[in-house]
């Protein structure tokens, strides 16, 4: 299987670095594996849904 490094997926999904490696970290990304203290990432994979929206916080303070 064939990976990208997080700064690889960053510019793919136009998010950060530290945003992809959230993601990995909370078993987001099917595939993902940590080696060396790296996380790679499967070139196949999506970028999950975020879930954080400026409208539900902004509903949250209603």
């Amino acid at each position: 299987m064939d990976y990208m490094t997080l700064k690889e997926v960053a510019e793919k999904w136009g998010v950060t670095p530290r945003r992809v490696n959230y993601y990995c970290a909370g078993g987001r990304i099917p595939g993902a594996v940590k080696m060396a203290g790296v996380w790679l990432i499967p070139k196949a994979a999506e970028k999950p849904i975020d879930g954080r929206t400026k409208q539900g916080k902004e509903q949250k303070h209603e």
